[in-house]
C-alpha cells in the first residue's frame, strides 16, 4: 500500500497567509469605475467577431460544418422530426383551443429561430404538450365561448379562433419578452429552482390533465373546458354526466386510433437502436382517416368533427392582442419558467451525452427572440419537446442544421399540402396527444430508485404531482417549488453535528459513531457542522452542541468555583470536571482503553469546513460561544474557516475577545497543537483559543 508522509509547521490562519499569502495577493487590482467604462466601449474587429459567435451561434459553428460526415444524419433526423411535427403540432393546436392551422405556423417560425440563435445541437422545438395545456387553460379562462360548440355558424366559430390566437399569440409575446429580460439581468441560473423531481412530477402529472381534457373530443362530447381547481375531478364529472351524448363514430375513430398508435410506439420504443428512423404511425393515421372521412363524408353522415378550412401559405403578419397581457401576466410568468427549465434541461442532457456545452443564458434569447417573432405570425407559446428531441437525437442527428429540413417539411405542408388535411377528425388529433405522452407516464417506473436514492426527493415528487393533479397545473407548480424550498430549509436546520476522532496514525478524521476505528483525543472534543449557521438554525446548533460537551450554567458555576479553590491554594483534589462527555485514554501503542476514569475536556474544536457561510446571527453565536467556554476553562479552536466566513467573523467583533494567533488553517493543525500544548493549557489561565 503507498504510504505519505508530511513534515511541517502547524499553521493558523495568520501565519500562514504570511508564508504562502492570500488569493487576494495573486489578482490584480482593481478597475476603476472610468476604466472600466471604457474596457466595455472599447469596439474592434474581434470584439464584434467574438460577440456576433456569442449571440448568433450559427456564426460560429457552420464554417467549422463537416459536411460529409454530418449531413446525412441531419437530413435524416430533419426529416423524420418534419413529419411527427405535422401531426402534433395540429394536436398540440386543439389543445391550445386554437384552430389546428396555428400548431402548424408553431412548428416553423420558432424551429428556423432556434436553429439560428440556439446552442443545443439536438434540440427540437415546437409544440410541446404541457405549454399548450397551460395556455389553453388561461384561454379558456378569460375567454368563455367555446369554438367547439355545434351550434354556432362557421362565421362566429372563425371570429372565436381569432380572439383565442390574439390571446395565445400576446402570451407567446410576453413569454418571449420576460425570456430576453431574463436573459439582459443574466438571470438563467432561476431555472435551477426548478429541480429535476420537480419538473419530472410536474410534467407526468400534466400529462393527466391533457388525457383528461381529451377525452370529450375523443367521444366527441361538446363540452367547455374546464379552469381553475380541481379541473381533472370537474372534467370528468362532466363527461359522466355527459356520457349518453357520445358520438360512437367519433368514438370508434378514437379506440382504432389508440389500437393502432399504441403499438407502434412501443415498437419504436424496443427497437429503438434496430430503427434507423422510427415509424411515422402519426402521420399514418392522419392520412389514413383523412381520405376514409373524406371518401366516407363522416362529417356529414355522422356529424363527425373535422378539422375544417387550413388555409395555404403565410400568415400576414401583426401585432398580437397586446390589451390582454395585463390579464395574462401572472400565468405567462409560470408558463415561463416551465418552458425555460424543461427547454434548458433537455439540452443539458444530451450536451453532456455528446460532450459538447450549452449556455443556460443565450437559451434564454433563442427562446426569447422565437416566441417574441413567432407571436407576430400568429403563434402560441412554444419551447423545446421532450417527444421530437429524443426522435431527433436518436435519428442521428449531429447539429442544428436539422432543424433546416424539419422547417423545410412544415414548410411544404404550409404552402401546398396543408388544404388537404380539412377532413382530418379531430378525434384522431385528440388521440395523438395522448399517445405523445408515453414517456411521461413511464416516468412512474423512476419511483422505487427515486425512494432508495433520496426519500427527500421522492417526497418533493410526490407532493409536486398531487398538488398539480389536485389543484391545477400552475398552483401545483408554485406549491412544489415552495416544498422543495422547505426541504432544503429543513435539511439546513436538521444536520447533525458530529463527533469527529481520528484514525490512528493518520491526520483523518471521521465520526466516532460511524467508525469504530476512529478514537477520540484525550482532553480534546472535535465537533464538525456541515452546514450554514444562520437565523434559522443557530438555536439549534448551540443546543446540540451544549448537549454533547456538557456546557450548561450549572457546571460553568461548579467549575468557575472548583478555579477558584484552586487559586486559594485549596487542598481539594479535583479528578474530574465533568463539562462534556467523556474522552477515552490512549495506550502508548495509540489504542483505546476501557477506562471508568473520565478526563476534563481542556480543547473544544470546532470544524467549520463544512461551514459554507455565517450570518450575523450565527456571527454573534460564536462570540457567545467563546464567553462561555471561556468561564467553563475549555479553550475553543476553530479550523476550517472560509475566507466568508472568517470575515464574518471578523466584523462582527470576534477579535475584541480572540486574536489572529488562535485560528487554524485545518483540523490537523488545531488537533496537533491542542494535543501538543495539553500541560501547557492546563496550569495557564483559561483562555479560549480560536
Amino acid at each position: 500500500m503507498s504510504t505519505l508522509a508530511v513534515y511541517r509547521n502547524i499553521y493558523t490562519e495568520e501565519q500562514f497567509q504570511k508564508v504562502y499569502g492570500t488569493a487576494k495577493d495573486l489578482e490584480r487590482p482593481p478597475l476603476s469605475f472610468r476604466e472600466r467604462v471604457a474596457r466595455s466601449c472599447k469596439c474592434s474587429s474581434h470584439s464584434i467577431h467574438t460577440l456576433l459567435k456569442q449571440r448568433i451561434p450559427i456564426v460560429a459553428w457552420l464554417p467549422r460544418y463537416k459536411l460529409k460526415k454530418w449531413i446525412l444524419g441531419d437530413l435524416i433526423a430533419g426529416l423524420t422530426v418534419g413529419i411527427v411535427h405535422i401531426p402534433q403540432g395540429m394536436a398540440f393546436a386543439l389543445l391550445t383551443s386554437v384552430a389546428p392551422v396555428y400548431g402548424l405556423y408553431t412548428s416553423f417560425f420558432p424551429v428556423v429561430l432556434y436553429m439560428l440563435l440556439g446552442t443545443g445541437h439536438h434540440v427540437s422545438t415546437g409544440t410541446f404538450a404541457v405549454l399548450s395545456l397551460m395556455t389553453g387553460s388561461v384561454i379558456d379562462e378569460h375567454l368563455v365561448q367555446n369554438p367547439l360548440d355545434r351550434n354556432l355558424t362557421g362565421e362566429e366559430q372563425l371570429e372565436i379562433y381569432a380572439q383565442r390566437i390574439g390571446m395565445a399569440a400576446a402570451i407567446a409575446f410576453l413569454m418571449g419578452l420576460i425570456m430576453v429580460i431574463m436573459f439582459v439581468l443574466q438571470l438563467g441560473f432561476l431555472s435551477t429552482y426548478l429541480s429535476e423531481p420537480i419538473v419530472k412530477a410536474f410534467t407526468n402529472a400534466a400529462a393527466f390533465h391533457v388525457t383528461i381534457s381529451q377525452i370529450q373530443n375523443m367521444m366527441g362530447l361538446p363540452l367547455p373546458r374546464h379552469t381553475g381547481h380541481f379541473t381533472i375531478f370537474k372534467t370528468l364529472a362532466s363527461v359522466f354526466r355527459a356520457v349518453h351524448m357520445t358520438n360512437i363514430a367519433e368514438l370508434v375513430i378514437s379506440i382504432l386510433c389508440l389500437m393502432v398508435l399504441i403499438p407502434i410506439k412501443e415498437l419504436n420504443a424496443r427497437f429503438r437502436t434496430k430503427l434507423r428512423t422510427p415509424i411515422p404511425g402519426e402521420i399514418i393515421m392522419v392520412l389514413l382517416t383523412t381520405g376514409i372521412t373524406f371518401a366516407s363524408s363522416l362529417d356529414h353522415r355522422y356529424n363527425v368533427q373535422i378539422v375544417g378550412s387550413i388555409p395555404a401559405g403565410f400568415p400576414v403578419p401583426k401585432i398580437p392582442t397586446l390589451k390582454v397581457i395585463p390579464d395574462v401576466i401572472g400565468d405567462t410568468i409560470a408558463i415561463t419558467f416551465v418552458g425555460y427549465a424543461v427547454s434548458v434541461s433537455l439540452a443539458m442532457i444530451y450536451a453532456e451525452k455528446h460532450r459538447y456545452s450549452i449556455d443556460p443564458n443565450q437559451e434564454l434569447l433563442a427562446h426569447g427572440i422565437s416566441n417574441m417573432v413567432s407571436s407576430l405570425f400568429n403563434c402560441f407559446p412554444s419551447s423545446a419537446t421532450l417527444a421530437t428531441t429524443n426522435i431527433l437525437e436518436s435519428a442521428g442527428a449531429y447539429t442544428q442544421l436539422s432543424g433546416f429540413f424539419t422547417s423545410a417539411v412544415v414548410l411544404v405542408v404550409l404552402i401546398w399540402v396543408g388544404p388537404l388535411f380539412n377532413y382530418l377528425p379531430k378525434a384522431v388529433l385528440a388521440c395523438i396527444n395522448v399517445v405523445s405522452l408515453r414517456q411521461m407516464f413511464i416516468q412512474f417506473q423512476e419511483l422505487p430508485e427515486l425512494w432508495k436514492i433520496s426519500k427527500t426527493d421522492f417526497s418533493v415528487w410526490v407532493v409536486t404531482w398531487l398538488a398539480v393533479v389536485i389543484l391545477n397545473v400552475e398552483m401545483g407548480l408554485m406549491v412544489g417549488v415552495v416544498f422543495s424550498m422547505m426541504t432544503v430549509v429543513c435539511r439546513t436546520q436538521r444536520t447533525q453535528c458530529a463527533v469527529l476522532g481520528r484514525a490512528v496514525n493518520t491526520e483523518i478524521y471521521r465520526p466516532v459513531d460511524q467508525n469504530d476505528k476512529c478514537y477520540e483525543i484525550p482532553g480534546v472534543k472535535i465537533l464538525s457542522y456541515s452546514a450554514p449557521i444562520y437565523y434559522g438554525n443557530r438555536n439549534i446548533f448551540k443546543e446540540t452542541m451544549c448537549q454533547i460537551v456538557g456546557l450548561t450554567q450549572e457546571k460553568i458555576r461548579k467549575r468557575e468555583k472548583a478555579l477558584k479553590a484552586m487559586e486559594q491554594g485549596s487542598n481539594m483534589s479535583i479528578t474530574v470536571v465533568d463539562v462534556g462527555i467523556a474522552n477515552p485514554v490512549y495506550h502508548a501503542d495509540g489504542c483505546k482503553t476501557k477506562s471508568e476514569t473520565d478526563l476534563e475536556i481542556r480543547s473544544l474544536i470546532i470544524d467549520c469546513s463544512g461551514v459554507i457561510f455565517i450570518d450575523i446571527a450565527g456571527a454573534r453565536l460564536f462570540i457567545q460561544m467563546c464567553i462561555e467556554c471561556q468561564k467553563a476553562g475549555m479553550h475553543l479552536l476553530l479550523s476550517g474557516c472560509n475566507a466568508k466566513v472568517l470575515r464574518t467573523l471578523v466584523s462582527i467583533g470576534i477579535m475584541d475577545h480572540l486574536t489572529e494567533e488562535q485560528v487554524f488553517v485545518t483540523l490537523h493543525d488545531a488537533a496537533s497543537y491542542a494535543e501538543q500544548n495539553m500541560d501547557n493549557l492546563t496550569r495557564k489561565s483559561p483562555m479560549v483559543w480560536v
